[in-house]
C-alpha cells in the first residue's frame, strides 16, 4: 500500500462550536473579540524603495534643508539617519535625515 495523501475525517473546529448547544442564560461568544486589531508595520519600506531606484538610475536630486539651504547632487548611499550626496564641483556631504526638509528630483 503506497503512502498516499491521507485526509483526516473530522469536520473543522468552526461546525463543531456552531453545532453545540447554548446554555441557557450564556450569551454566545463575540466574533470580534477573539480577531484582535492588527498593528501596521513600523516601516512600509518605501523610503528604502525610493532610496534605492534614485541610487541605482544615479538621478540628480535637489534636496532642501530645513534652514533653507539648496544642495544639489547624486545619493551614493543612505542609512538609517543619513544619506551622502556626491556633488559636481563641490565637496560630497553626508547629511542627516533629520534635517532634510523634503527632496525631489532636479
Amino acid at each position: 500500500m503506497e503512502p498516499g495523501n491521507r485526509r483526516l475525517i473530522r469536520p473543522p473546529l468552526a461546525a463543531v462550536k456552531e453545532q453545540r448547544p447554548l446554555r441557557e442564560g450564556v450569551p454566545p461568544p463575540r466574533k470580534d473579540a477573539a480577531a484582535k486589531k492588527v498593528m501596521p508595520p513600523d516601516q512600509t519600506n518605501a523610503e528604502n524603495f525610493y532610496y534605492l531606484k534614485q541610487m541605482q538610475s544615479k538621478t540628480p536630486m535637489t534636496v532642501v534643508l530645513k534652514d533653507g539651504e539648496i544642495l544639489n547632487g547624486v545619493i551614493e548611499w543612505y542609512d538609517k539617519c543619513c544619506l551622502k550626496l556626491n556633488r559636481d564641483g563641490a565637496p560630497n556631504l553626508l547629511i542627516y535625515k533629520s534635517n532634510v526638509k523634503y527632496m525631489h528630483k532636479a
